[in-house]
């Protein structure tokens, strides 16, 4: 039988730990969960079939839900879904080894808690007006001396969509930019993806203090407001899945 792995837990000297977990929480197919310890850290599993654990939907919002209800409680750092391991007394090695680093990003993570942040646009739309402002500004000059006219307007055509995917970059950065001057006051830690796909433009992590949610939310809306050609998807708060660095030994 494997054990599943779901996060490893602060404890505190305040926890009881023959009785560290909520009660009638469960694991993946309702099955009990269980801890194991390694001196103020533990390790929250449930037994699994190796062959049984379906990388679905279902499965993985189960996963996501008990992490969730136990950073309700804990300072924590979700596991991967799908993390098996194949004993109690692995899991326990596993602590000893990264201990160092498990409790540094604990000590990350305390007190805070994660948002996500969506960024979408119609880019097609976004390309139009900075080719428009673009070439009322600066008019492009086509390629010279190029032999054949085929091939010349082959080179031209290419060569401005390159500088208006140019364009476009620069115009992600300035919101970037943006948006941690806008949130600086509030000194969250930050991750930030772009073009993910055509019209998700930006991606967007932030960690800060669970006291500053409210802060977060309003300075969102005001950016939104600024920004009218774009859509604001602020999701949260959730437990740190993006603020995990840890490289198991």
């Amino acid at each position: 039988m494997d054990k599943l792995i779901y996060a490893f837990l602060s404890v505190t000297e305040g926890h009881d730990k023959a009785n560290l977990l909520p009660a009638g929480m469960k694991g993946i197919a309702g099955v009990d969960l269980q801890t194991v310890y390694f001196e103020d850290i533990s390790a929250v599993f449930s037994d699994i079939q190796r062959g049984e654990l379906v990388s679905d939907k279902s499965n993985a919002m189960a996963y996501a839900g008990v992490v969730e209800a136990l950073s309700l409680h804990f300072t924590l750092l979700p596991v991967r879904f799908g993390s098996l391991i194949a004993t109690t007394d692995a899991i326990t090695k596993i602590m000893e080894r990264n201990y160092n680093e498990i409790q540094s990003n604990l000590r990350k993570v305390e007190n805070k808690v994660e948002f996500g942040l969506k960024i979408f646009c119609d880019s097609e739309k976004i390309k139009g007006e900075l080719r428009a402002k673009t070439e009322a500004e600066q008019p492009s000059e086509p390629l010279q001396h190029t032999e054949h006219s085929i091939y010349r307007d082959y080179l031209n055509k290419k060569l401005k969509e390159h500088r208006f995917e140019e364009l476009l970059l620069a115009h992600v950065d300035m919101i970037i930019q943006d948006i941690t001057t806008h949130l600086a006051q509030l000194n969250p830690l930050h991750k930030f993806k772009k073009m993910m796909t055509e019209t998700n433009i930006i991606d967007a992590f932030f960690l800060l203090e669970k006291n500053k949610n409210d802060g977060l939310i309003n300075a969102v809306k005001e950016l939104q407001n600024r920004y009218d050609g774009l859509h604001f998807m602020l999701t949260g708060p959730w437990p740190p899945y993006n603020f995990v660095d840890i490289t198991i030994k």
